[in-house]
């Protein structure tokens, strides 16, 4: 509980005040991931999010929310500058638009040095294209399939040891890592880790990354330190999966359920 940090909430403040989210996300078959990532930025309190993708996707979502801007995706990439965050990758697709797309996306990212999260799709293009210009501000959160790509093992290694496979990855791409797990391993820039304790089964459903992808871009938009934006958000996120599998079940929390477990995790440790 020590580790954790809650962003500061001045009252004299507008939504400017709490950060901006640019989260590139979805596709045709993956309307979910782009309103799950986007949403539970919000739910960790940023002030605006901003949903760049596809025009199916986007028309889909708006019928979904009033709480999103949406963008399209072609669009975004002249308004990145705007933005404290961006995050990629949530339901993205990797066919050649997206790779096109990606690589062009990173390079401008790494020119503003804005900070950026890579989630699923994001990772296993990065995994494909391992020479791409990164941001100096990156973080990567992989489940372990995904680890075992970046770094080119087996999955097998990555499961004897997370904590280790974290450092390689943080190592080897100079980012912050956040193993995704049981026990969720936090590996910094500079190698601390912090292996987290919340959570249960009832987090192992489609689209709970994608809900944490979104927490962690949320918190960092809102200037916590990539680090500590990580280890907040997986508290977080596994603590949401706990309250909500006490009124649901382990097996019946969905990743929509996490998003509104969100707020009741966030005053149990305003008021521990």
């Amino acid at each position: 509980m020590d580790e954790i940090i809650l962003p500061r909430r001045s009252q004299n403040s507008h939504k400017g005040t709490f950060g901006k989210v640019l989260n590139f996300a979805g596709s045709p078959n993956y309307v979910g991931a782009a309103y799950l990532s986007s949403i539970s930025a919000l739910r960790v309190g940023c002030g605006y999010v901003a949903l760049a993708s596809l025009p199916a996707v986007l028309q889909a979502i708006s019928a979904k929310t009033p709480d999103l801007v949406l963008i399209p995706v072609k669009q975004a990439k002249n308004i990145i500058k705007n933005y404290d965050v961006v995050s990629l990758g949530c339901g993205f697709s990797t066919e050649a638009p997206a790779m096109l797309m990606f690589k062009s996306l990173m390079t401008e990212l790494a020119i503003l040095d804005l900070p950026v999260v890579l989630d699923a799709d994001g990772i296993n293009l990065l995994a494909k294209f391992k020479k791409t210009i990164l941001p100096d501000t990156l973080i990567l959160t992989p489940h372990p399939k995904e680890a075992s790509r970046l770094l080119g093992k087996d999955l097998d290694d990555i499961l004897k040891n997370t904590e280790d496979a974290a450092t390689e990855i943080s190592l080897n791409y100079k980012c912050t890592t956040v193993l995704k797990g049981h026990n969720t391993v936090v590996c910094s820039k500079d190698l601390n880790i912090y292996v987290n304790q919340t959570g249960n089964s009832a987090l192992a459903k489609a689209g709970s990354g994608d809900v944490l992808c979104g927490m962690i871009s949320g918190l960092i938009a809102q200037r916590l330190k990539p680090f500590d934006a990580c280890k907040t958000a997986v508290y977080l996120h596994g603590l949401a999966g706990d309250l909500a599998s006490l009124d649901l079940t382990e097996y019946s929390v969905l990743a929509s359920d996490i998003l509104e477990y969100i707020p009741k995790a966030i005053k149990n440790v305003m008021e521990s």
